[in-house]
């Protein structure tokens, strides 16, 4: 197992001998405790990596990948609403709850790396979709950790799928 560490008061993430800044939550950084949904924190704590979700037309997986990844499309979302039996698990839409799309006009999902926070089980309310994917000029994102396009593409070829991210 190997760490990927996120330091958010330098806002830079580790991984072996590489550096590379990073972007977090619009609120900082929160316990994993005091997590509440869409507050903008990016929760502490030590999170397994899940899966990779690429977008067609946009990316595509190296063949050194070896996480478990899938496309993503139009009906992509993620439960976002606490009243949702689904809540915090990818959904299909439309959806009769508030889910996000997974599918943006934007980058930024071109490529999600899922972390498994408040997912075994997910506690309504207390976070869902936190994400490590590509940001926007390193600018904070609503709980998530970002990196750049060039980092990600680098950094996923050498992440094995009992790889964890740890946000300190």
């Amino acid at each position: 197992m190997n760490v990927l560490q996120v330091d958010t008061q330098s806002r830079k993430l580790t991984f072996h001998d590489e550096i590379m800044d990073c972007a977090i939550g619009r609120s900082g950084a929160c316990h994993s405790g005091q997590k509440q949904e869409g507050d903008g924190c990016t929760p502490l704590g030590r999170w397994p990596i899940r899966t990779v979700l690429f977008r067609p037309g946009r990316s595509l997986p190296s063949a050194a990948v070896t996480l478990p990844w899938r496309w993503v499309g139009g009906q992509d979302g993620w439960s976002d609403d606490p009243s949702d039996p689904s809540y915090n698990r990818p959904v299909r839409l439309p959806h009769g709850f508030s889910a996000e799309n997974l599918v943006r006009d934007d980058p930024l999902y071109d490529v999600i790396v899922a972390l498994g926070h408040n997912d075994a089980p997910p506690d309504p309310g207390k976070g869902s979709a936190i994400f490590l994917h590509i940001w926007n000029d390193a600018k904070p994102t609503e709980g998530c950790v970002a990196i750049a396009r060039t980092d990600m593409d680098r950094l996923l070829p050498q992440l094995m799928p009992d790889d964890i991210v740890e946000i300190s």
